[in-house]
């Protein structure tokens, strides 16, 4: 279910797209902040899993990320990871692991190499609902 629209540049889709191809095998993954809601920077994080199937991002980068964030009076907006063979859809791995209700979660998905896809999801409570993307 498409709940509203989330507004997106394309150098950020272009950046998550980027971080994905040269990360793969592995998935990549990464934090995006801005003022009110909106992206104004993009954070790649290393993935300390290594994993072409899993992400994790280690809490002492999440809390780096989250000061130098609070510090420009931004927020994190969303994060991001990347699946390197299958579609931009929450795995249950990544539904279990939604630790942060109240960002998005943007998948970037290699399944098709010549044509990457990037969907955004809200997970909540085991629930899965989509976000429509807008790229200005």
């Amino acid at each position: 279910m498409v709940v509203a629209v989330f507004r997106l540049e394309r150098r950020f889709v272009q950046e998550m797209i980027a971080h994905a191809q040269e990360e793969a095998p592995n998935e990549c993954c990464g934090i995006l902040a801005g003022p009110s809601g909106q992206v104004a920077a993009l954070y790649r994080t290393p993935n300390t899993s290594a994993s072409p199937v899993r992400y994790s991002i280690d809490p002492r980068e999440i809390l780096r990320v989250a000061r130098e964030v609070e510090e420009r009076g931004w927020e994190m907006v969303a994060f991001y990871h990347s699946h390197t063979h299958t579609h931009a859809y929450p795995s249950p791995t990544d539904i279990q692991l939604a630790f942060w209700p109240d960002s998005l979660y943007l998948i970037v998905s290699l399944a098709d190499p010549r044509q990457p896809a990037v969907r955004g999801f809200y997970l909540r409570d085991g629930q899965v609902a989509e976000e429509e993307l807008e790229i200005a």
